[in-house]
């Protein structure tokens, strides 16, 4: 039975999901509604090997952005609007979010 969490629509969850260039799914997991974004990330990326990462402003962390380079994956993830130092990203490679909807 998936994890579960309780938000205004009632018993709901997170399915944070990974798909390929063409919006396929690859892999996904599930979460309670509750949980923050990046709580299951590491576990969805840990054998990822692609050209970029795409993401929505949710995985705006320095620990991913610093994770990917290393594995030679680079982020394509817009700062969140708080950042004191908003990182850099690929302002027309991010315009393929659109296919993960």
């Amino acid at each position: 039975m998936p994890e579960r969490g309780r938000s205004r629509g009632g018993m709901t969850s997170k399915v944070p999901a990974l798909t390929d260039a063409l919006g396929n799914l690859v892999d996904f997991c599930l979460m309670p509604r509750q949980a923050h974004d990046l709580r299951e990330t590491d576990t969805l990326i840990c054998e990822l090997s692609t050209g970029h990462l795409l993401a929505d402003k949710a995985f705006d962390a320095d620990w991913l952005r610093n994770a990917l380079p290393d594995r030679g994956i680079p982020p394509v993830i817009p700062p969140k609007s708080d950042r004191k130092l908003p990182a850099e990203f690929d302002k027309e490679t991010c315009k393929w979010r659109h296919l993960i909807r």
